[in-house]
């Protein structure tokens, strides 16, 4: 699977939770195009960390607690990383940091969309990562 470079440069349009945690990212070529237009879904408990370093572990599905995915509208991605099996780590033009874990019984996160490679984790993580 492919590191999703593509992520760096696009601005957080959207952000929605319920079961699932939803970013959603876009950016536009010099030529007024969408270079990128990705969806960042989240399954399971992830680490969102603030530009103050206050981390909070977040969990899809808990209502008025996942409020802080909230503080990332608008930010820029400045840096995508994707270690071991599968943890996703996303940095922001502020500071802050996201960073997702595989789960060992449950898809952990995927990213699908336009302009970039679409990538699934699955139960356990996923081997092979091309930079």
């Amino acid at each position: 699977m492919k590191v999703p470079a593509e992520l760096v440069g696009t601005r957080v349009t959207r952000t929605t939770f319920d079961h699932q945690v939803r970013i959603r990212f876009t950016d536009q070529a010099p030529d007024g195009h969408i270079r990128v237009e990705g969806e960042l879904v989240i399954e399971t408990p992830f680490n969102l960390t603030d530009a103050s370093g206050h981390q909070a572990l977040l969990t899809p599905a808990t209502g008025p607690s996942l409020a802080p995915i909230l503080s990332l509208y608008a930010k820029v991605v400045t840096e995508t990383e994707v270690t071991g099996l599968g943890t996703l780590y996303l940095s922001f033009d502020d500071g802050t940091r996201l960073s997702v874990e595989p789960d060992p019984d449950y898809e952990s996160w995927n990213l699908t969309g336009s302009g970039i490679d679409p990538v699934l984790v699955g139960p356990g993580g996923e081997t092979d990562w091309q930079h």
